[in-house]
Parts: C-alpha cells; structure tokens; sequence
C-alpha cells in the first residue's frame, strides 16, 4: 500500500493514476491528514511525501515520522519541485529512500521508480524472513545438542534416566526470573542448565556409582568435574555456550568460600554459578540417588534456607523461596519412576506440557535513529494531527 501526501490534487490524481492498476493507493492533501493515515492500519509501505506543503513541509512531516517507533521504518520518497543541491541533502540525511523531482516526471516514471523500491522492500523483509527461520532453526539444534549431551553424561553416571534434564533447565529458568533477570537470561539458564554436570564424563562411572562412602582418591577425583566440564565445554564466544561453562566450572562454590575447585567467595562467584548451586542442591535433595532416598520437599526446603549465607546467596535463597511453589508444580509433572530407563528420546510425551513460568515481555526495540537537519522547531507527529483537526473545526 501506498500512501501519497501533497496538496495538489493534480500529483494526487496523476499518483493515483499511475499506481492504482498495482497498488492500493492512499491519498492525503495536507500534513495532518497524511500523519493520521501514517498511523492507520494496515500501515502504508511505502509514503510519497510532498516537501513544499503550507502550514507544515514535508520535511518536518517526515522527521515526526521518524520519531515514532510504528512509523520510523516506512520508507519515504520526497516529491518536489526544487532543484536545490541542498534540499536533495536533507531530504536524503532525514532518511528519504529517494527523491522525486516533480518537473518532468510523468506517470511512467513514477511508477518505474515506486516498483523498484516496493520491491527492495519484499526483497527486505523475505531475507529478514530466512535470517529469522535459520536462526531459531540453529538455535533449537544448539539446545537439543546440549540436551543430548547432557543425557550422555547421565547415562554414565546412572541408568535410572528420567526427567533430570527437563526438571534442571526449569528450576534454572524460575529462579531466574524470581530473581528479577532479564527474560533472555532466564531462557538462557533454562538451555545451559542440563550441562552444568557434564565434567562428571571425566570420572569412571564405577565412582559415580558408588552407594558407600567415597575414599579421599575417589573423592578427589569427582572434585576435578566442574574443571573438566569447562574444559569439555570449552571457550566460545556465543553467549549460551559461555553461560554453560561458567555453570560447569563454578556450581560447586559455595558463599563463605569453603567450596571448589577455586574457593570463591560471595559475589566473586558468576551469578549464574550462585543459581546453579541451590538447583544442583535442590535437584540432588529431592530425587533418589544410589547413595540416599530422596527427601521431603519441606526438608529440602529447610536445608537450602539453613545454608544461606554459607552454601548460597542469601538473595538467591529468597528469591528460591519465591520461586517454590512453581518448583514443585515442575517436580510433579517430571517426577522419575526409577528403574532402567535407557531412552534417548527425552522429549515430553503428549500428555506432558511444558511447566508453568511466569510470562516474559520482550521488550520494544527501539527506535532508529535518523539525522536531523533543523531548520524550525521539532514538531511531534502528535502535534501536526491536532493543529490539521483543530483548522478543519
């Protein structure tokens, strides 16, 4: 769709005439009609914009345009008469995609000129398109690569494999968010979670396995996971990636310091790695191991509070608490029946939905930034509706 903005109803007639056999056109005679239809729905695609109009120009039109997030991407070709050096300049550093020197111009012109433009637009938004297909098509293959390494590493350390992955990337996800992060960071932990263990590869299963106590060798050995799970993960510049390896390398830190394998202390431990510690001790607590029956969550509970301060962050601790009736509803729905339950195929079964999180907003892009060349003073789109609704009273 098309909207031209001019006060001659001759252009007006002479656009509609060229344009109408292909396009849907609008048609506004003055700045305050043409801002109103701007912002009507659907929104134009393309705006012919006259620069000498009365009362307010066209330049001034377009520079309101650009100041509001729902108009700033429509294209606009100026139409004039002048032939000005420096009114082409502005035109142009206002964010004109083109310049239309009405002298001369005849429809043929004007229609070989709009298509070609409309059609750098389709072309446009079909890569934006693609780029957007590919990328979540990438992202989804990163998270199930990690979801199947995680299972990979579970299956060394037991068979029992159940829900383990699913049950630590939402606890990751909930305290997340009751914690105040960003709605990226929370979905960000939901997908690196599942590998904070996968250092556990570099320990024989046969320790991992074990129901007695470990011997110091032996337990010194299961210490050395969280370095190899970083070293596994390796460095990367992708933001998930280095996520999962500060996971890997530093769940196992405790507040007071007294943790490993670098002894960090408060908040010199990552905050990501603060959040992984109650979720590795929460999961640990409330799932059977070979060593221990699961506990009752209320006891689970209780430990996690009584270690604030010394295991974890006391915040993070609050913010667990917060986040606990929406943990247990996930511990429920994932709950394990263990047994030899070899099955690589992790992914909820149809009667299983993903667990309740609290909704994210994404937040509004914000808008472009467009040079200004001024020559009156600002005038908001806003302004020019009320001033053209207040001369037709």
């Amino acid at each position: 769709m098309v909207l031209a903005v001019d006060d001659s109803t001759d252009m007006l007639a002479l656009i509609e005439k060229a344009l109408a056999m292909d396009y849907q056109v609008l048609t506004a005679a003055d700045a305050g009609s043409g801002i109103e239809k701007a912002f009507g729905e659907p929104r134009p695609d393309l705006i012919l914009l006259d620069v000498d109009m009365p009362d307010v120009n066209g330049f001034e039109v377009c520079r309101a345009l650009k100041d509001e997030a729902l108009t700033a991407a429509i294209p606009v070709i100026f139409l004039t008469a002048s032939s000005e050096t420096t009114t082409q300049v502005e035109a142009l550093q206002l964010g004109a995609v083109d310049y239309i020197n009405k002298t001369g111009t005849n429809a043929s012109v004007l229609k070989a000129r709009v298509g070609n433009h409309l059609a750098l637009i389709a072309q446009k938004a079909e890569l934006e398109r693609l780029v957007q297909a590919r990328t979540a098509e990438l992202e989804q293959t990163r998270t199930e690569l990690i979801k199947r390494l995680a299972r990979v590493m579970e299956m060394h350390e037991s068979q029992a494999v159940g829900n383990r992955v699913i049950r630590l990337g939402h606890y990751a996800k909930i305290i997340a968010q009751a914690a105040g992060a960003r709605p990226e960071m929370a979905e960000m932990m939901q997908s690196a979670a599942p590998l904070h263990d996968i250092g556990k590869l570099g320990v024989p299963a046969e320790i991992l396995r074990k129901a007695e106590k470990l011997s110091v060798p032996d337990w010194e050995r299961v210490k050395r996971h969280p370095e190899l799970g970083a070293e596994i993960i390796g460095e990367h510049p992708d933001p998930l990636l280095k996520l999962a390896q500060q996971l890997a390398l530093t769940h196992h830190e405790n507040y007071d310091g007294t943790g490993y394998p670098k002894g960090l202390k408060g908040e010199a431990i990552p905050w990501g790695g603060r959040v992984m510690a109650i979720v590795d001790s929460f999961e640990a607590m409330t799932t059977t191991q070979f060593y221990r029956d699961a506990l009752p969550i209320e006891r689970a509970i209780g430990e996690i509070e009584r270690a604030a301060g010394k295991k974890f962050d006391p915040k993070l601790v609050e913010a667990f608490k917060k986040a606990v009736p929406v943990m247990q509803k996930v511990l429920e729905k994932y709950s394990d029946s263990l047994g030899d339950m070899i099955n690589l195929d992790f992914a909820p079964k149809a009667a299983q939905k993903a667990a309740p999180t609290a909704p994210a907003a994404t937040p509004a892009a914000p808008p472009r930034p467009v040079a200004q060349a001024a020559t009156r003073p600002k005038i908001s789109a806003a302004d020019i509706a009320k001033a053209a609704a207040a001369k037709k009273r």
